[in-house]
């Protein structure tokens, strides 16, 4: 029998047949079954539909130290922790017989602690009997009983013990490193969604189904992230160290899913804030909660709430209901027979004098009435997804005084446009609304004659036919009911929600691709080892120098009048300063003179002039290097320099390391992107900030010489942590081992597990160091060592020896530290042959006999952990993934634009990315653009290692010219391969 008690099992049934009818059924106050489920209807506590139901609160297992085998435990409470041992052994392990040992060390550890666990365990099994018994009698509308989902009654008992062991196996705040294996589910897929996921704000709607349908994502995906976002974990740190969570999700679906997230559950905050304004006014109803809680987006919520603001005058309906209309309208849909409109005339009221105007009041609350209805909007939503809906703009009749010609011919193609809200692009629905917004255009969106007839024709036959004969006068108001209903309200609310919808979508495709882009600039590999001159162009003021070394230093700032008739003159001063420094690259801005001031090096070049000097030039983007020059940072950094010659610093150091420069400037600042300022300026400054920080932590940073700009930008971090981690450097002298990190102020251990992955340690700098400091560095190759064995929360700070890891300088995580070991006792590896060939031999030798799959399931974790254990110990010890991806395009020559025919094959670097073509840099002064239709997929190399699935800044790539209009500076391209 089931466990499921008879009244409980009514209770559901009535509340499935609530969801199927919705709305509708509370149009009825007669019946009693409708008034039955009125009453028993709790929107907070409502089933959802497609989904299991979670555990209730009193059922849910309280955490605690478990005694199952192998399982692995983070502890992020203990700050005074040198080392977290995350497996059974905590040493390295070169045995054959590992699985047996581990389970001996293992039995030793648990006799030692059985004492001192006795007790919380026998807590624990009362407290687990009581809450049996308890959720035994509680019914489904409080999620006390999870027996719904299961198919068969007869195997209930069997579901919830296989649904318990699940749970255990499957802990959010636990790192990956046990393969979760059930038989309900693949690997890192709960077999159910947890308590944890419970929103603070409860809906008639499930978010984690609502989020899967939006983005496209399985719902146990869903459910795993918005846990682990609770747990304030960043998208790098999941994106490396959680894949199996999030089923190798890039970090782009990531952003997707939070802004998503984000936006569901301020739809709800408002939501419930709205009820509980109007509860206060004393004007809520069912229907009316109902319909609110019903709201996903805040168009919804607008149509739902607009009549209940403060200060509405009310609408017609509203009215209408206080001259106490609203029984004459339900009795025409449930018993139109005893409907008698004469009754209700007034000939002293206003509104009830006379019959026309009384049957005017019942078609605006049957209006009302049918706008508000939840499954009649779905008919119409759906019935607008199979039409031709269009959305339309126009110039407008009486454009604004303030604009000028050039203003209105920038919108010539939109000025008579058309075109499907299907098959719209992004970039345009951004032209026309700022048209609009610039009172240049009008815009409309125009639904067909064929939804209204379908819509009115469903409504009769279907939602809305009265239950009963009704005479042809209630017809006719029935009917003019539905007309009005959909002219005056319905359609204005779908051109509502469709123009916010484009325009969403539009705003999310061009923050995305601006977030591509920047990534694309902020991991253009760097050019180290190089001396280079900076130049920051000029006409009047002249042409600032600054010469930087190998490593970022300033040697030599100067300015330089090369377009003022001093040109030969200023030669001389240059070729000096190249061959003092034997600096041969020149970097150029590319700002105002720069097509003179490259013509000019270019000139020189073709001429020999440096010798023997073989020197070359390239252009870089000088776009935000004046707001940076006068900022505070740059002060700090270079004081007492003219901000001019801050900025010629500045344009030199975005080619000898682009990343830690660029960091160093506003994101929007950079000038890639499209329509940025057209865009919500928070979603924008989140993605970008967001793609920053991305960019830094999987680059890395040294933290012993890294500055405190670019360490604010590693997940985890912030200004103030990245300050205090500076000040702590520079008060006890360099990092030894990261697990001094945890000795800062503020970096707790959630910003420990964050960060940690992402710094890096120089063993050769920390073995220097080490060798004048410590007295014996063989007592162990782990993190540290803890002299006492149980050692209390004081002592453990000051006992703590902390000694050089080789661990430190990889991608790998203190939490895999020890399977790291283990691994590397696998396949006879030692620390030291981190980096080196034959570290890559032994591993693929091993991998060759045993697989990847069968050495993680030896090691007790995940292939994606081991994978990235092997990347760690596999890459060297300067490795710089940024060195697969293009170089700055060096040059000695100059094309023209006069110089270019239609049919020449060029190379060219990419300068932006849009959402309507890729603008690229070919060297004639003024950037091609290769339309969109062009890029297709067969075009991009698949073989090479790419930033991104499109094509982005810095890339190199071969192109033909189409078309050159010389008069309007425009060149067409069409592109022939990437380089």
């Amino acid at each position: 029998m089931s466990s499921l008690p008879r009244r409980a099992k009514i209770q559901a049934k009535n509340v499935e047949s609530k969801d199927e009818f919705s709305f509708f059924s509370e149009l009825s106050s007669g019946s009693e079954e409708d008034d039955k489920e009125d009453s028993i209807w709790e929107p907070q506590k409502k089933v959802p539909r497609n989904r299991k139901q979670p555990a209730s609160k009193e059922s849910r297992r309280k955490p605690g130290p478990r005694g199952k085998k192998n399982t692995p435990q983070i502890d992020d409470v203990s700050k005074d922790m040198a080392v977290k041992v995350e497996l059974n052994s905590p040493v390295p392990i070169v045995d054959a017989n590992l699985e047996e040992k581990n389970h001996e060390l293992h039995m030793t550890k648990t006799l030692k602690t059985a004492a001192k666990k006795q007790k919380n365990t026998v807590q624990r099994a009362k407290k687990k009997l009581k809450v049996d018994e308890e959720s035994s009698h509680a019914s489904p509308m409080e999620g006390g009983n999870s027996n719904m989902e299961t198919s068969s009654t007869s195997t209930a008992g069997e579901g919830v013990h296989k649904k318990e062991e699940g749970e255990d196996d499957f802990t959010f705040g636990q790192p990956p490193l046990k393969r979760i294996r059930t038989e309900a589910c693949p690997q890192g897929k709960p077999v159910k969604i947890p308590d944890s996921i419970t929103e603070e704000v409860e809906m008639n709607w499930d978010i984690v189904q609502v989020l899967s349908e939006r983005t496209n994502i399985e719902p146990w995906v869903c459910a795993n992230i918005i846990c682990l976002f609770h747990d304030d974990n960043t998208i790098p740190f999941l994106v490396r160290y959680r894949k199996e969570l999030i089923n190798n999700l890039d970090a782009d679906s990531l952003r997707e899913i939070r802004q998503t997230l984000d936006e569901l559950r301020a739809v709800a905050k408002k939501v419930h804030s709205t009820i509980q304004k109007i509860k206060k006014e004393g004007k809520m109803s069912e229907c009316l909660l109902k319909a609110l809680l019903n709201c996903k987006t805040f168009e919804e919520l607008e149509h739902v709430s607009a009549p209940y603001k403060t200060g509405s005058k009310g609408t017609k309906a509203q009215r209408a209901k206080q001259l106490g209309l609203e029984g004459a309208a339900r009795t025409l849909l449930e018993n139109p027979g005893q409907l008698n409109l004469l009754s209700y005339v007034r000939p002293d009221v206003k509104g009830l004098s006379e019959l026309k105007d009384i049957e005017t009041g019942v078609q605006h609350i049957l209006a009302d009435m049918i706008a508000k209805d939840k499954d009649t909007l779905d008919f119409i939503r759906d019935t607008c997804k199979h039409r031709y809906i269009c959305i339309q703009s126009s110039l407008a009749k009486v454009p604004s005084k303030n604009l000028n010609e050039k203003d209105v011919d920038k919108f010539q193609l939109y000025q008579n446009f058309s075109c499907n809200i299907r098959s719209i692009h992004h970039h345009q629905i951004l032209a026309i609304n700022r048209g609009e917004n610039l009172k240049i255009l009008t815009v409309k969106v125009n639904i067909p004659d064929g939804v209204k007839n379908e819509f009115c024709r469903w409504c009769i036959q279907n939602r809305w036919r009265p239950r009963g004969f009704a005479r042809p006068e209630l017809m006719k108001i029935l009917h003019n009911s539905l007309d009005d209903s959909f002219k005056r309200l319905i359609v204005p609310l779908l051109c509502r929600e469709f123009r916010a919808k484009l325009t969403s979508d539009a705003e999310k495709q061009s923050v995305m691709l601006f977030g591509q882009n920047l990534r694309q600039l902020l991991l253009t590999s760097p050019v180290p080892g190089r001396t280079l001159m900076g130049v920051d162009p000029g006409y009047k003021h002249g042409c600032k120098l600054a010469i930087i070394s190998p490593t970022s230093q300033i040697l030599h700032t100067d300015v330089v009048y090369l377009h003022c008739g001093q040109g030969f003159r200023e030669a001389e001063k240059i070729k000096r300063l190249l061959l003092d420094f034997n600096c041969s690259t020149v970097v150029i801005g590319n700002g105002t003179a720069c097509r003179e001031t490259e013509a000019y090096f270019a000139d020189l070049i073709m001429k020999n002039y440096f010798a023997p000097l073989d020197v070359v030039y390239c252009i870089v983007s000088e776009a935000g290097a004046s707001i940076y020059s006068v900022s505070p940072e740059a002060n700090k950094e270079m004081p007492g320099l003219d901000p001019n010659l801050r900025s010629a610093v500045s344009i030199a150091r975005r080619v000898q390391d682009p990343l830690a420069e660029l960091v160093k400037i506003e994101p929007k600042h950079i000038g890639v992107g499209m329509y940025q300022h057209d865009v919500s300026q928070t979603l924008l400054k989140a993605t970008l900030d967001s793609v920053v920080e991305e960019c830094v932590s999987f680059v890395g940073v040294d933290i012993n010489i890294c500055s405190e700009v670019l360490l604010r930008h590693i997940a985890g971090l912030n200004a103030n942590r990245a300050k205090n981690i500076i000040e702590w450097r520079e008060k006890n002298g360099p990092f030894i081992n990261r697990e001094q990190l945890r000795k800062v102020k503020g970096l707790g251990p959630k910003s420990f597990q964050q960060c940690a992955g992402f710094i890096r340690i120089n063993q050769d700098y920390i073995q220097t160091f080490c060798s004048q400091c410590t007295d014996s560095s063989d007592q162990s190759q782990g993190a540290a060592v803890v002299t006492n064995e149980k050692p209390s929360k004081k002592k453990n700070k000051a006992d703590v020896i902390f000694t050089p890891n080789p661990l430190d300088q990889t991608c790998i995580h203190p939490e895999s530290y020890d399977t790291a070991v283990r691994f590397l006792s696998f396949i006879g590896g030692t620390l030291r042959e981190i980096g080196k060939p034959e570290m890559q031999q032994k591993i693929n030798l091993y991998l060759g006999k045993e697989g990847i799959e069968k050495t993680a399931e030896r090691l007790q974790t995940t292939a994606q952990t081991l994978q990235v254990i092997i990347d760690g110990l596999s890459q060297p010890e300067s490795f710089d993934f940024r060195t697969d991806f293009d170089k700055p395009d060096f040059k000695r020559s100059i094309v023209c634009l006069e110089d270019l025919q239609v049919g020449t094959v060029l190379t060219g670097k990419v300068e932006n990315a849009t959402l309507f073509g890729v603008f690229v840099n070919i060297g004639v002064g003024k950037s091609g653009l290769i339309p969109i239709r062009n890029i297709t997929e067969a075009k991009l190399s698949k073989t090479k290692k790419r930033r991104s699935l499109g094509l982005g800044p810095g890339e190199r790539v071969e192109v033909k010219v189409l078309n050159i209009d010389i008069p309007r500076s425009r060149i067409s391209l069409d592109l022939l391969r990437v380089l």
